[in-house]
């Protein structure tokens, strides 16, 4: 039996594209970014305000930093921000490869970076993965890939979860948190015909992983040791994008959509694509993990 939940509206934000949904504990605030609008936004859940930054380049996504600001992918580069403060270069990536653009990005629990990119001009297999390491070195993890997007971390079970959109499924490999390598990577979730792509994802307390799904409208929860889907939220809006959960007890599952390339007959249907949402899915998620410094 899947159990299906209903998420609800909490912020009408009609963003472009709405993406890296990161959860910050000490400050009650749901971080995500507007990737084609060039912003970070940050929703305070206590004051329901939000704040927003704009940013010359396209921000794929934002992890908190120990110190304070945040880690930004940006179009070209890993970057250092504090507020009213300029940005510091921590990496520059595929500088060579024009046409490309960073995407998704996380930290594991020992402080890596990890990213990916993915191709502005709809070529296949033009994105890789890479892990920017804490002595500063990026090393390129998997090549050939579409979209780079969805990562989550096991690390009791010595596992990786990571998503490239177009192969429409969930992979895993083998993850040494010590060292930061990979091995293995094998299929975990196919998701069926007609259900989307699968996007970001999250993973929860059980070991179970969180899949957003564009064009399809919803977050589906998976086994991903069995492949069997065990529930699903079904959420206002056809292009889901990314999900991580937050609340005081990690017990709310925010979701982040868009509108990016939408029609106006769609847009009439999904009039609340580019929120934010919530659902209370009946469960607890892990703490995301922060950029060290």
């Amino acid at each position: 039996m899947i159990e299906v939940k209903q998420a609800e509206l909490v912020l009408d934000a009609k963003v472009v594209l709405g993406e890296g949904a990161h959860w910050d504990p000490e400050a009650c605030r749901l971080h995500w970014v507007n990737i084609e609008g060039r912003e970070l936004r940050t929703y305070d859940v206590k004051t329901r305000g939000e704040r927003i930054y704009a940013f010359d380049q396209m921000v794929s996504a934002a992890v908190p930093a120990t110190g304070g600001g945040w880690v930004l992918a940006l179009q070209d580069g890993i970057y250092r921000y504090k507020e009213d403060q300029p940005l510091e270069l921590l990496a520059a990536v595929e500088t060579g490869v024009p046409g490309n653009r960073l995407n998704d990005a996380k930290c594991d629990s020992r402080g890596r970076l990890w990213f990916g990119t993915m191709s502005m001009e709809g070529k296949k297999d033009a994105g890789s993965l890479y892990v920017l390491e804490q002595g500063g070195e990026v090393r390129q993890v998997l090549s050939g890939i579409g979209i780079s997007n969805g990562m989550a971390w096991d690390d009791s079970r010595g596992l990786m979860y990571y998503i490239d959109t177009q192969t429409r499924r969930v992979d895993v490999m083998d993850y040494d948190p010590h060292n930061g390598r990979v091995s293995g990577r094998r299929a975990a979730v196919h998701l069926p015909q007609g259900a989307g792509g699968p996007d970001g994802m999250t993973i929860d307390s059980e070991g179970m992983i969180w899949v957003a799904h564009w064009n399809g409208g919803c977050v589906s929860r998976w086994n991903p040791h069995t492949g069997e889907q065990l529930g699903k939220v079904d959420v206002p809006a056809n292009l889901v994008t990314s999900c991580a959960f937050g609340g005081s007890n990690l017990d709310e599952l925010y979701i982040t959509t868009a509108r990016s390339g939408m029609s106006q007959e769609e847009l009439q249907r999904w009039p609340l694509a580019g929120g934010l949402f919530k659902a209370n899915p009946g469960i607890k998620g892990v703490r995301a993990n922060l950029f060290p410094g």
